[in-house]
């Protein structure tokens, strides 16, 4: 049934005719937009080695038992991989070729559990595996930013640039040691955060009519570092692992863009 509309939809746009101009001077157009996000770079946390003297207050059965917790860097690949957005734009020609742009975007990933590192048990001679369950990434981005088209016909790539601030809700984390029972649930790990961002488009702009127009579009963006939460981990001595949570990614994103 989808197929069907949107192939409809398709065939009806185009008999309308080609036209020239995806933007013009003095006219404003709304945008729909979807897409997916890849990771390329960033931490989720860092690495860092702790001693804990006592593991009784974890688990009382380990009592007067001692660990060194040896946590390894994960990014966000690592745990969230490709994540999702949503988006609506609003954009004011000035030129035949030249536009700014404004525009609101919502991002997800869903929660990932990774093993994060070991804990040596030097009583046992032995590393017990610890794992990390992070919470759903979920965050909105406000951005401005200048996009110039090149060429005349109805198909026209295109560049763009792009500032802007994200607004990320407080990530929580699980961490386990299930060889020992040990379970710390549901930890601050990220605060709510508002983070700086930044990238570059490019793309390939296609109008069906003066009206209606499509583009496809990928780049590379940047969000700036989260705010950490060390009220759980710090008394643990991993208050440090939490101090990255900037990243960068690749989007691949589709809009559908009216003018009126």
């Amino acid at each position: 049934m989808f197929r069907t509309i949107l192939l409809s939809t398709v065939v009806a746009l185009s008999a309308a005719g080609a036209a020239q101009a995806q933007t013009a001077p003095g006219r404003w157009t709304v945008s729909l937009e979807a897409g997916a996000e890849f990771p390329t770079g960033g931490d989720v946390h860092g690495g860092a080695t702790a001693a804990v003297p006592d593991l009784g207050p974890l688990n009382p059965d380990l009592a007067g038992v001692n660990a060194e917790l040896r946590i390894q860097s994960r990014s966000f690949d690592d745990i969230y991989g490709e994540g999702m957005n949503l988006g609506a734009e609003f954009a004011y020609g000035m030129s035949n070729n030249a536009e700014v742009f404004g525009s609101v975007r919502y991002m997800q990933a869903d929660e990932g559990r990774v093993q994060v590192g070991g804990a040596f048990v030097p009583a046992l001679a032995t590393t017990l595996p610890v794992y990390g369950t992070f919470g759903e990434y979920k965050a909105y981005a406000l951005e401005a930013g200048y996009r110039q088209y090149f060429g005349s016909g109805a198909l026209k790539p295109y560049v763009a640039g792009r500032l802007g601030a994200v607004f990320t809700d407080k990530i929580n984390a699980t961490f386990e040691i299930p060889d020992a029972a040990i379970t710390i649930a549901d930890a601050p790990f990220y605060d709510s955060s508002t983070s700086f961002t930044a990238g570059v488009d490019v793309g390939l702009s296609y109008a069906f009519n003066e009206q209606v127009s499509v583009q496809a579009e990928t780049g590379i963006r940047y969000i700036s570092s989260l705010n950490d939460d060390d009220s759980a981990i710090g008394g643990l001595g991993l208050a440090s692992i939490n101090g990255v949570g900037d990243r960068t990614y690749v989007p691949v994103t589709l809009r559908a863009k009216f003018t009126f």
